[in-house]
């Protein structure tokens, strides 16, 4: 099982490319489609992939809800959905969400017992670089996320360029991830150039098709959007040829808005979604 790879087959067919994300920010308030025990996390993952994920993404947390990177949380979590048959790649996040100083992230990483094959790693967190080679050196994949549209055009692509010249001479092991505020073209604008599901290079999005060519960064995209901007994202992710991410970390709700019921009910639904995308694109090319 590897967590590198970006062109393998899988139960979302050969174009859809979706890393759910089991439960993000989120508590046990915020409604029963929300895993939190290890056990539960195994069975929302199996169901994810038998609807179409390619990846899991999980926030490992302590018995009373609180986000941790400590082996004695992380480990548990991992074997538990190893266990349960979960195959596919699996993610942690290592952020100040669950590890507020930068020095304390490294040390956590360091003493993980239990490996994840990726974990996500924030360009604009202090640490984010000292963090990433540290996975690396212990041979876990990173995706490095850049803001995209939260604090102004310029400064999300200053992000991303940044990140995109750390991540030259690391191709396989690293990839970028967008985090849209809106699906805004004009905001992932000369930044995609590569396909996102496959190795080699392909057609971007021309003029009139979404972002225009200018000095793409050649590494593998991920996008994603929460709350409102997670489907409209998740549509312009198709466009792109970017993965994307979907599941109850990012969304509560549906397309057509009905409240989901599970990650697999949403990962079923955003592999629709994809075919729909993937469809009108290729019709207006």
């Amino acid at each position: 099982m590897s967590g590198r790879g970006f062109g393998a087959a899988g139960p979302g067919g050969a174009g859809a490319w979706i890393q759910v994300a089991l439960n993000g920010a989120r508590g046990a308030a915020e409604g029963a489609a929300v895993p939190m025990s290890p056990q539960a996390l195994a069975q929302s993952a199996l169901g994810a992939v038998a609807a179409g994920a390619r990846e899991v993404l999980v926030h490992p947390r302590t018995p009373c809800g609180r986000e941790s990177l400590s082996p004695r949380v992380v480990g548990p979590v991992l074997e538990a959905m190893r266990g349960a048959g979960v195959s596919v790649p699996l993610g942690v996040p290592v952020d100040a969400a669950a590890e507020p100083d930068p020095a304390g992230r490294l040390e956590r990483v360091r003493s993980w017992a239990v490996l994840p094959e990726r974990a996500v790693v924030r360009w604009a967190e202090a640490g984010a670089r000292e963090s990433a080679s540290a996975l690396l050196a212990r041979g876990v994949a990173v995706d490095m996320v850049v803001p995209l549209g939260t604090s102004g055009h310029a400064e999300g692509a200053g992000y991303a360029e940044g990140a995109g010249a750390w991540v030259a001479g690391r191709a396989g092991r690293v990839r970028l991830v967008g985090e849209l505020a809106e699906a805004d073209p004009a905001l992932v604008a000369g930044l995609i150039s590569a396909p996102f599901a496959g190795p080699g290079r392909g057609p971007g999005v021309g003029p009139g098709r979404g972002p225009a060519p200018g000095r793409p960064l050649s590494v593998p995209w991920l996008l994603f959007g929460r709350e409102a901007a997670a489907w409209p994202v998740l549509r312009l992710a198709v466009r792109c040829g970017a993965g994307t991410r979907i599941g109850v970390g990012e969304v509560l709700s549906l397309p057509d808005g009905r409240p989901a019921r599970s990650n697999a009910e949403l990962v079923a639904a955003a592999v629709r979604e994809w075919a729909r995308a993937a469809t009108a694109t290729a019709a207006s090319r």
